[in-house]
């Protein structure tokens, strides 16, 4: 499933498509690496390095969602949306926005974990799954 896949590309690129394996792969990496900083920082570590390591997480969430968004045919820039309400819910609900937050995740986990990507080439590039043909001559 990930054996051809570029993952420097993956976390640090927006351009180009992914398939929906890399994708879980790649997001559940991200949320693991969170939840163990969150586990694992004391108030002072969280107070000292949370500026670097909240931004390169976002950073590369924003890549991976912008790669897999474009697998589906829509901007990146939705993206922000998604990486919006998973703030708004990490590590704890605000309450009534907690709800909209969460329908939010709901889609994004149904667009761009269950459903597949478009068929063939799109405006973002070849199918990650199945590559156009290279003409030989």
């Amino acid at each position: 499933m990930g054996a051809g896949v570029d993952w420097t590309a993956v976390f640090f690129q927006a351009g180009g498509r992914l398939a929906r394996g890399p994708f879980l792969i790649a997001s559940a990496l991200l949320l693991i690496a969170g939840g163990l900083y969150e586990a694992v920082a004391g108030s002072a570590l969280h107070w000292l390095t949370g500026w670097v390591v909240y931004p390169a997480l976002i950073y590369c969430g924003a890549r991976v969602l912008a790669k897999r968004l474009h697998d589906r045919g829509r901007s990146g820039w939705w993206s922000a949306l998604v990486l919006f309400a998973l703030a708004g819910l990490w590590p704890q609900s605000p309450g009534g926005l907690g709800v909209a937050f969460a329908l939010v995740l709901a889609w994004a986990v149904v667009e761009l974990g269950a459903m597949p990507g478009e068929e063939g080439t799109n405006r973002f590039g070849a199918n990650p799954l199945r590559p156009a043909p290279v003409a030989v001559v």
